[in-house]
């Protein structure tokens, strides 16, 4: 079964991501706004619980996480993707680190905090969209206080399987 592990944001930052999202996001009907904190990766029902148990313990280390959303960016020419750049923190970075350092990683790209919003663009499509786009001001700032371990179902959208807030309870 896959897993991930993500930052779900606010409802208002959501509502904005999707606004865009329904018309350049080939994935809109299958996961909700997020920014990934550790890519897709496959575990056992059994592996999971350990997982998440881990998870857990490194959630409850760390204090809940300001992101601060500032502009559209993409990920051209390595591919069209277009994001809300969410500007990298000691602490995001840091929550990231511990996620990888504590399980095997694989992870294709670095780690650059975003929120996808158009992806699966034609070369002009994304030219044209993120032309428009990248002039747009945007500005989000918010706490965060809780990560998300979720699955994917056999039709590719995905689910929580659990949830776990930062920070001592």
């Amino acid at each position: 079964m896959k897993f991930g592990v993500v930052i779900f944001p606010s409802k208002k930052i959501q509502d904005f991501a999707n606004s865009f999202r329904k018309r350049y996001d080939s994935n809109y009907a299958l996961i909700p706004p997020h920014i990934t904190l550790r890519s897709a990766f496959t575990a056992t029902e059994e592996e999971i619980r350990d997982i998440a148990q881990k998870i857990g313990e490194i959630a409850r280390s760390f204090e809940p996480v300001t992101i601060n959303i500032t502009k559209f960016s993409s990920f051209t020419p390595v591919n069209n993707v277009i994001y809300l750049k969410v500007e990298p923190s000691e602490k995001l970075e840091k929550l990231h680190t511990e996620l990888k350092l504590n399980f095997e990683s694989d992870q294709e790209y670095n780690f650059v905090p975003h929120i996808t919003i158009g992806q699966k663009l034609s070369d002009d499509e994304h030219s044209d969209v993120f032309g428009s786009l990248r002039m747009d001001k945007v500005s989000f700032t918010e706490s965060v206080d809780r990560i998300h371990l979720l699955y994917q179902l056999e039709n590719g959208s995905w689910t929580v399987y659990e949830t776990f807030r930062l920070g001592k309870e």
